[in-house]
């Protein structure tokens, strides 16, 4: 059975889209800790990101640090941080994730927006892209 993200890359399910490329996606995680909250995920279905194999790895990495680099530009933040947990979802992602504490980093306080602020945020990130 498809993963969430699988669903979501296919579009089968919707998501503020901020970049692609042939090998991965990347947009906005619905529940995010912060304002700009992104996740960067492999098209290929992989559970552990240490399960990728190593070309696939340094390419989500690749991918990650654009995205990385333009959620730096466009939403005010001390810096973005890179986690991989990976136990929500069966599929390798890359939260990147603006922070202005390490309290922003712990996944226990999430921020609500709107459809507007979700739609804002991923236009101001891809227009630095």
């Amino acid at each position: 059975m498809a993963s969430i993200f699988t669903k979501i890359i296919n579009g089968e399910i919707p998501c503020y889209k901020i970049a692609e490329d042939d090998d991965n996606f990347a947009f906005l995680d619905i529940n995010p800790n912060t304002m700009g909250h992104t996740l960067c995920v492999p098209k290929k279905e992989v559970d552990k990101i240490l399960d990728l194999d190593e070309e696939s790895y340094m390419k989500l990495m690749a991918f990650s640090r654009k995205v990385g680099l333009a959620i730096e530009k466009a939403v005010p933040c001390k810096r973005v941080g890179i986690s991989v947990i990976g136990l929500e979802v069966p599929h390798v992602h890359v939260h990147l994730i603006p922070l202005q504490s390490m309290a922003n980093a712990t996944f226990q306080h999430k921020q609500s927006l709107s459809e507007e602020q979700f739609e804002k945020v991923a236009a101001e990130i891809r227009s630095y892209l």
